[in-house]
């Protein structure tokens, strides 16, 4: 169950939901999680404020960046990582963010990491196949 949190410059409902639908498409493209494992924090009023360096490690970024913070249960490879990105990058473009404006961080964890509610470990109990 990744957990997905997207920060964007002053971005409208209807951009945040596309730029969900992108990343949840990407995670099913490079990581097979079931369609129905959606969980999704978004956020980008025009009273947030985010911060950004226009240029760092040589990528032109501007207004339109987008930050994605994805948390999920460690185990992926590296080339899954790289097919994420790449899918990623694919998919948000549909949702009008240009690849050169996605930031992402992908933060893994173990199964005693998650609860699902009712002060339980879910995964410690029922571990997932």
């Amino acid at each position: 169950m990744p957990l997905v949190r997207i920060d964007a410059v002053a971005a409208d409902p209807q951009r945040l939901t596309a730029i969900g639908d992108a990343v949840h498409a990407a995670l099913i493209d490079a990581f097979a999680i079931p369609s129905d494992d959606r969980f999704q924090v978004l956020r980008g009023g025009a009273g947030d404020q985010i911060v950004y360096d226009p240029g760092f490690r040589g990528v032109e970024r501007d207004d339109g960046v987008v930050f994605v913070q994805v948390f999920l249960r460690r185990g992926r490879t590296d080339e899954q990582k790289r097919a994420f990105y790449r899918a990623l990058a694919k998919h948000a473009t549909s949702a009008g963010v240009e690849p050169r404006n996605l930031v992402v961080t992908l933060t893994e964890n173990g199964l005693g990491d998650w609860s699902f509610g009712n002060g339980e470990a879910q995964y410690l109990d029922n571990p997932p196949a």
